[in-house]
């Protein structure tokens, strides 16, 4: 992993607050969130700091399973501790996954360039 300088770490502690915004059931992107932040060629830094995020816990928790690819995919799973830790953390949320594949991912899509608007 990357290790963060600090202005990567003010980055990811903007990350961290938008991801806490997404909602239980629903996922976004990293480029979503890069885009959001300012950062339309952000999306590997936004990635970066889901995987710094996964030693946070209690009130600094941030859940990381909701953020996939621009395609609906699972390809941060590696870090979950686990082959399908994320899979089965977006399951109890009501995400149906199917070969590391959000099922009906338009629907489920969560852009805070569109939900976070003033």
């Amino acid at each position: 992993m990357k290790q963060p300088n600090e202005q990567n770490r003010n980055f990811f502690h903007d990350v961290y607050e938008v991801v806490r915004l997404v909602p239980p059931g629903r996922v976004t992107t990293y480029g979503a969130i890069a885009g959001y932040l300012g950062s339309r060629s952000g999306a590997r830094t936004v990635g970066w700091a889901m995987q710094a995020a996964h030693a946070l816990s209690g009130a600094e928790y941030v859940p990381c399973h909701r953020v996939i690819n621009r395609l609906g995919m699972l390809t941060g799973k590696q870090f979950f501790g686990g082959p399908t830790a994320m899979q089965a953390a977006l399951e109890a949320e009501g995400v149906r996954v199917v070969d590391d594949q959000v099922q009906d991912f338009p629907r489920l899509f969560w852009d805070p360039s569109v939900e976070l608007q003033p």
